[in-house]
């Protein structure tokens, strides 16, 4: 299952280390207008409140606000302090982030025409002048002037990394363009904003187009009762007949998994890689213009590619390094990926596979090598018991409390609220858990951070979080059974969570997740591992009927099919990474025609069956292509975020899953940090050493074909 990785990117696409997210303000905003509840947003957030109709005043307000504060930091003369320069860049614009993070995250998971139309009006407006702050002259004399200052030299450490990054932001974005660059610059960027917004628009509402209504129960042969069910119950609630399927996901993955008739396992996979191809919603030329704009983007700044510009933040540094560390594992993985192929095929029999044939002979193959069927996991899984082991393993590595509350303003009546705590009881933040998919929901599973708190000897502010999915829904009365690997999501985005919530990073920019993109996926995917080990599972997997644990036979069964087709899970992840470093490196729109069928051309080498001619999973990538920046250029980050917490959760392993030490190093070395040190420095202050790669691929079940050791991404 895709885990969407969702951190804290901002709805404008900031850059990293420069007011991504929403972070508390240090000074409280005041307002004539009290009745718009986005002109001082702090906890509690008052999500209840907001409409579509305050969204273009207050914005309005914010973006004059903001020019206001910035003019001033334009103008300050020497003697310059810290204060009057790095600090108020940050706090010039915080009520403004605070703000669109806000409307960003409802129009996501609440939205209507009108808060959509609302959105659109103001992204533009509020990408231009983020986009205006590092190609402002005035600014950059400002921090130049600080910089040279006895001041400057004197900076404590964060505080002087904070210069740095600051300073390079600014000339990464355009500093020293001349001004008629400096225009074109502002523009690319505002159109990028538009354009991958409506990207995103386009793959929800083509999601929410399609329906597979099935009247005929015959044709459900293979499908689990619940899955059934739910589908009945979809086509009832839509006042229709028969059985309701939907492209999102608790949908969706059940029927190419389970579903014995191959023509409607075939249309469904049809429509799920077509569905922003055509009619109304097709992204087809609107992702040939993203392209086109990164690399005029990279062209203008002096970058030999978009990859090139948003890896030199990050570990990697260049695009060079993150395609050779991709075409290192893709090298080491081939014979294994190879291997399942013919095994799959023969077990298949005479028939080629086909892409809707894959899951589908998967998970029987898998049923007769290991006697092992998922769904018979499910029971013991209910969200409840989920959460209350996930808060209990937590709390005994990180020593914290999670506690839930329920006094907080939300946006949908499913949505549960917590608090935690620190272990000398002091409250660290509050969070909010949306789980299950809705129509006005976009799809996927992030985390999101609405307030970085300040701490103070008198007095500090919560930090306030997200972690939102879209996980199985209850059925009836019954509670909500997930699946195993909706458990590691769960998981997944709770790590990314510690990391925002744990955060001790005076500088807000370099607090939490705000970390290069191919270090942050560690916090995540570390808690991932706990999924599988049976000491923390017992904590938590409780037969919803019996209250039983997992038998052991059952639990064996598990471990034995983790690496079962390791070798295709690894190589699935390195198609993206490739397709996103290929498409932001080498195409050529002239040279390799259509963006369509160039991706099916470069996806062909490294999926499990011949892609069908219609294939355009590219269109309705959205780790790519609903961000101006996201995950382009970075996909790989999530096969390096693997080898880092493979690696680092080998010291759990031999320590012990449970150890305090372990936890407590973990949150005072790297997730308590953010980007205070070079991500490097934090992973060998937990490990003692560099990443070695045989973690990984001891997990994944390929190392008997392939050589382990150091590796490294930049």
């Amino acid at each position: 299952m895709e885990q969407a990785a969702r951190r804290v990117e901002s709805v404008v696409g900031w850059p990293a280390g420069r007011g991504r997210g929403c972070y508390a303000c240090r000074h409280r905003m005041t307002s004539s207008a009290s009745d718009n509840p986005l002109l001082q947003i702090q906890h509690p957030i008052a999500f209840e409140r907001v409409q579509a109709a305050h969204v273009e005043p207050a914005i309005d307000t914010l973006l004059a606000q903001a020019r206001s504060r910035l003019l001033l930091l334009e103008q300050r003369d020497a003697p310059l302090t810290y204060e009057q320069t790095l600090l108020a860049l940050e706090d010039a614009t915080l009520p403004l982030e605070r703000a669109m993070t806000v409307i960003g995250h409802l129009e996501s998971v609440a939205t209507t025409p009108e808060l959509r139309a609302a959105y659109n009006a103001v992204q533009p407006k509020v990408s231009a002048l983020m986009s205006s702050i590092p190609m402002s002259a005035g600014l950059f004399r400002t921090l130049r002037a600080f910089t040279a200052s006895d001041a400057a030299k004197q900076l404590e450490p964060t505080r002087a990394r904070f210069l740095s990054k600051t300073m390079d932001w600014f000339k990464r974005e355009g500093a020293g363009l001349p001004a008629a660059d400096k225009a074109l610059l502002e523009n690319l960027n505002v159109e990028l904003t538009e354009l991958t917004t409506r990207f995103a628009e386009h793959v929800l509402d083509a999601t929410n187009d399609f329906e597979l209504l099935v009247e005929d129960r015959a044709r459900l042969l293979g499908l689990p009762e619940r899955v059934i069910e739910a589908a009945r119950q979809s086509a009832e609630a839509k006042g229709k007949r028969g059985y309701r399927f939907t492209l999102q996901a608790p949908s969706y993955v059940p029927l190419l998994t389970y579903l014995d008739d191959r023509a409607l396992r075939e249309q469904v996979y049809r429509a799920f890689n077509t569905r922003a191809a055509s009619g109304r919603f097709d992204n087809r030329e609107i992702v040939a213009r993203i392209l086109e704009l990164r690399a005029q983007k990279a062209r203008l700044l002096g970058y030999p590619s978009f990859v090139d510009l948003v890896l030199s933040d990050r570990m990697a540094k260049k695009g060079e390094h993150a395609h050779a560390f991709v075409a290192d594992l893709e090298a080491r993985t081939r014979d294994a990926f190879a291997r399942e192929q013919r095994e799959l095929q023969a077990f298949a029999g005479s028939v080629p596979l086909a892409p809707w044939d894959v899951a589908y002979y998967a998970e029987k193959q898998r049923l007769a090598r290991y006697d092992f069927d998922e769904e018979e996991l499910r029971p013991y899984f209910p969200m409840d018991g989920v959460l209350s082991g996930l808060f209990r393993i937590v709390e005994r590595l990180y020593a914290i409390h999670v506690e839930e509350v329920h006094d907080l303003p939300v946006w949908h009546q499913s949505v549960r609220t917590y608090a935690i705590n620190d272990t000398d009881g002091s409250l660290i933040g509050y969070f909010y858990a949306d789980f299950f998919p809705r129509e006005q929901k976009r799809d996927g599973a992030w985390m999101n951070g609405f307030l970085t708190g300040e701490r103070g000897e008198q007095a500090h502010t919560p930090h306030v979080g997200l972690i939102c999915g879209n996980m199985t829904p209850p059925l009836g009365d019954g509670p909500a059974l997930l699946g195993h690997r909706e458990v590691e999501t769960v998981f997944h985005e709770f790590g990314h969570l510690m990391h925002h919530m744990l955060s001790r990073v005076e500088v807000r920019s370099l607090a939490g997740t705000n970390v290069a993109w191919d270090f942050v996926e560690l916090p995540s995917q570390i808690m991932e591992n706990f999924c599988w080990e049976r000491e923390a599972v017992d904590l938590f997997a409780r037969h919803y009927q019996t209250g039983e644990r997992i038998p052991e036979a059952l639990w064996e069964k598990l471990l034995r099919a983790r690496t079962y087709r390791g070798g295709s899970d690894m190589m699935r992840q390195l198609g993206f990474a490739s397709l996103d470093l290929d498409l932001h490196m080498s195409y050529e729109p002239t040279r390799d025609g259509d963006v369509v069928g160039y991706a099916r051309r470069l996806m062909a080498r490294l999926v499990p069956a011949p892609l069908p001619d219609d294939y355009a999973m590219v269109l309705g990538f959205g780790h790519l292509f609903s961000h101006p920046v996201g995950y382009a250029g970075g996909y790989y980050s999530y096969k390096w975020a693997e080898v880092l917490d493979a690696d680092a959760f080998s010291r759990f392993s031999r320590e012990g899953v449970f150890s305090a030490d372990v936890g407590r190093a973990f949150r005072e070395h790297v997730l308590s940090r953010g980007d205070s040190r070079d991500p490097m420095e934090l992973f060998k202050d937990f490990m003692g050493r560099e990443p070695d790669l045989r973690a990984l691929l001891l997990r994944s079940g390929i190392e008997a074909s392939v050589a382990g050791g150091a590796v490294s991404v930049g």
